[in-house]
């Protein structure tokens, strides 16, 4: 009697232990399937972006969000030259949008058969903004500048002191093909300490506003952010168009979300943000 008690617990214990270990199975395997749920619905966006971008894109990429829930666009803003070297150090990113075509091309072997370097998935590239490369001065104006022709009067005299991008930055790069189409040497001038130099086209636009320098050359939509009155816009004859071009990348995390993103980036809806402070569509010549 005593023999069959004992069987019957050991059976009882053993069918018990089974159950739990079922249960904890189940509710592993309920814990695994979460996450991958969550992460199928949440989706980043890393876009990498021009300086002068800042102000638009950030209110476009708001009203994006909140119109696609789960959606994240994570936007990181610095001249173009220097996001072209985060790129190529395998920094992610989704999006790239620059403010010139050269550091576009740098990317896209299809652009460029010499370029060593494929990251641009050359058939989402677009031509996505036009910009005005304008002369600016601080309030006051005091070196009394009417615009590019006196700047370069100026220049040549040794009595302004002028700000200006570096020359990895699009911005510095336009302002040395204006400067060349004056016939002045850049060098000459930097070593005469006419010239100072910024990182991005924002950190040119703050010593303008700062007023530590007599004058600055920036884009139209940096000196309306600011609120800088420009004293004369720059033709395409004396630096050229100013395109700012737009690509997913090969290396894009999410490639699909990123292709709408940038369809989006392109509608009549954040057109009008862009126009508002200055960019354009791209026109031809």
């Amino acid at each position: 009697m005593e023999e069959c008690t004992i069987k019957h617990a050991k059976k009882l214990i053993f069918l018990l232990c089974t159950a739990a270990l079922c249960a904890a199975l189940a509710a592993c395997g309920g814990q695994s399937s979460a996450p991958a749920q969550s992460a199928n619905e949440e989706q980043e966006i890393i876009v990498f972006a021009a300086a002068s971008l800042t102000e638009t894109l950030n209110t476009i990429k708001a009203q994006y969000e909140a119109a696609h829930p789960g959606v994240t666009v994570v936007c990181s803003y610095e001249s173009s030259g220097t996001l072209k070297t985060q790129i190529e150090e395998d920094a992610p990113c989704d999006i790239f949008i620059s403010a010139g075509q050269k550091q576009m091309d740098a990317l896209d072997a299809a652009a460029d058969p010499a370029v060593s370097t494929d990251y641009v998935d050359h058939e989402t590239r677009v031509d996505l903004l036009e910009n005005r490369v304008v002369l600016c001065v601080p309030e006051g104006n005091p070196a009394n500048l009417a615009g590019f022709d006196d700047l370069a009067d100026a220049l040549a005299q040794g009595n302004v002191l002028l700000a200006m991008g570096n020359s990895d930055v699009p911005v510095g790069q336009y302002t040395q093909k204006i400067l060349a189409w004056y016939g002045l040497d850049e060098t000459a001038l930097a070593n005469a300490g006419c010239i100072t130099y910024g990182t991005n086209v924002k950190e040119v636009t703050t010593q303008i506003t700062q007023g530590s320098v007599d004058c600055g050359v920036i884009y139209a939509t940096d000196a309306y952010s600011a609120g800088l009155t420009p004293v004369d816009a720059a033709t395409a004859e004396m630096c050229g168009q100013v395109i700012y071009p737009a690509a997913v990348l090969k290396t894009a995390a999410h490639p699909e979300a990123a292709r709408e993103f940038l369809d989006y980036l392109q509608t009549e809806e954040a057109m009008k943000i862009f126009e508002s402070v200055g960019f354009s569509p791209v026109t031809n010549g």
